[in-house]
Order: C-alpha cells, then sequence, then structure tokens
C-alpha cells in the first residue's frame, strides 16, 4: 500500500506541476461553466424555485465529466509522442498511473468548484457544508472512474486518436444533456424520460442536487452513491487491464 501512495503522489506531481506553472489556464478553462452558470442560472431564477441550488451541482457534474476527458487526451498525446511508452517501462503500479493522474484533474476541479460556490452565494445559492462535502467527495469518486473510463479510450484510440475524439462528441454530450444537468427531463416527453431514468448521470445529478440542497436523507443520495462506485470500479478495471496489456 506504501508502494502504491508513492507511486500515486509521483504522477500526481507530474501531473500537476505543468498547472502550477500557468494558474491563469485554469481559470480560462472555467469559461463555458460560468458562462452556463450566469446565463442558465438567471433564465432560470424565478421559473423553478430555487434555481441556484437546482443549477450549480448541475454545473460542478459537468465539469466532473468534462474533466476526466482532459486527462485521457493528454495521455493520447503522449501516447501519439512516445514519452508514454517511456513511462510505461518504469516499475511504478499501473493503478497508480490511472488514480495519479486524475486526481491532479479533480485537484483542479476542486479549486474551480470552490469558487463556482463562492461566485454563485452572492446570487442567492445557499450553503449546507456537511451536504457539499459530500457531494464534492462523490465527485472526486466519480471523476476518478470517467479519468480511467478515458485512459482505455485514449489507448484504444492510438495511434490515429481519431477514435477519441468522435466518441467523446458523440457520446459524451448527449450523455451529459439527457442527465439533467442543465435542464430538467421531468418536464420533457416520455421518450426523454425513459432515456434519462437509464442514464447513470442522472442519478448522480439527482444524488448531488439532494446533497447540496442539504437534504441529507433523501433516497436519491443512495441511488447516486452506488451509480458513482459503479462508474469508479468499472473504469478502474478496465483501465488497470488495458494498462496491464501495453499501449
Amino acid at each position: 500500500m506504501t508502494t502504491f501512495l508513492r507511486d500515486t503522489t509521483t504522477l500526481f506531481t507530474r501531473e500537476i506541476t505543468p498547472a502550477l506553472r500557468e494558474p491563469v489556464g485554469l481559470l480560462f478553462s472555467m469559461g463555458q461553466p460560468l458562462l452556463f452558470l450566469f446565463l442558465f442560472g438567471s433564465l432560470l431564477d424565478g421559473a423553478m424555485g430555487s434555481s441556484w441550488q437546482w443549477f450549480v451541482p448541475g454545473i460542478l457534474v459537468m465539469m466532473c465529466l468534462m474533466a476526466p476527458m482532459s486527462s485521457g487526451y493528454l495521455m493520447l498525446v503522449e501516447l501519439l509522442g512516445g514519452s508514454m511508452e517511456r513511462l510505461m517501462v518504469t516499475p511504478l503500479s499501473r493503478t497508480a498511473m490511472l488514480v495519479g493522474r486524475t486526481m491532479k484533474e479533480m485537484a483542479v476541479l476542486l479549486c474551480q468548484a470552490v469558487l463556482i460556490i463562492l461566485l454563485a452565494l452572492p446570487l442567492g445559492f445557499r450553503l449546507y457544508p456537511a451536504g457539499v462535502l459530500g457531494g464534492l467527495a462523490m465527485l472526486i469518486v466519480l471523476g476518478v472512474g470517467l479519468g480511467a473510463l478515458s485512459f482505455v479510450l485514449a489507448i484504444k484510440s492510438a495511434p490515429s486518436g481519431n477514435l477519441f475524439y468522435v466518441v467523446t462528441q458523440v457520446v459524451l454530450f448527449p450523455v451529459l444533456l439527457l442527465s439533467g444537468v442543465l435542464l430538467p427531463v421531468e418536464t420533457g416527453p416520455a421518450w426523454l424520460r425513459v432515456i434519462g431514468q437509464i442514464n447513470p448521470i442522472s442519478y448522480i445529478v439527482e444524488a448531488q442536487r439532494a446533497l447540496f440542497a442539504g437534504d441529507l436523507t433523501n433516497l436519491s443520495i443512495l441511488y447516486g452513491t452506488a451509480a458513482t462506485c459503479l462508474i469508479a470500479a468499472i473504469g478502474l478495471w478496465l483501465g488497470n487491464r488495458a494498462m496491464r496489456r501495453g499501449v
């Protein structure tokens, strides 16, 4: 276990150092979430209860879906450039390679999430500390699983990389929109609600909204936690399998 933690820390340090050297880039990467937050949140304000309590968790889930894809893209760049092959011949744990890389994205996400929450407070967002901490913990676990899946996609996409771009564009955005992140799926047609019910991200979004509203006994939190753990388990299993088979 000590070796795993050491290897994870090594990979985390390797990945986070370039970001720390250019902190301004972290702010620019928040452009789209902030745009959605202020435009959609303002439009929904008054139209559906407390729009900020509903919308802020959705924005954080959206950011959590996007961040692991960035991690997978960076791995794809290393695969195409050949630097990943040099890393694979080291004695570093393959699981640590997955977790360390993804934790870097989650560290960035946490910083951005705190900033989003602070910006939403003057607009009417109410802070429930216990629920916020639980929600952020769930997003970290989800991000690790999604990050591992993005690594699998990057490995399968080499050497052309075309598969990575196609899947992220064709699959990611429909999953995001059909999870009810930006607009409530419940008010849509029946076929849309059915798709929403089989989308695991929908359960995570509902759990996040319950947590951020301070409703810690809501049953949706149990469903969201189960969906999060399932995605994380599948992602780590497939990621380890792909890494051990070689790139």
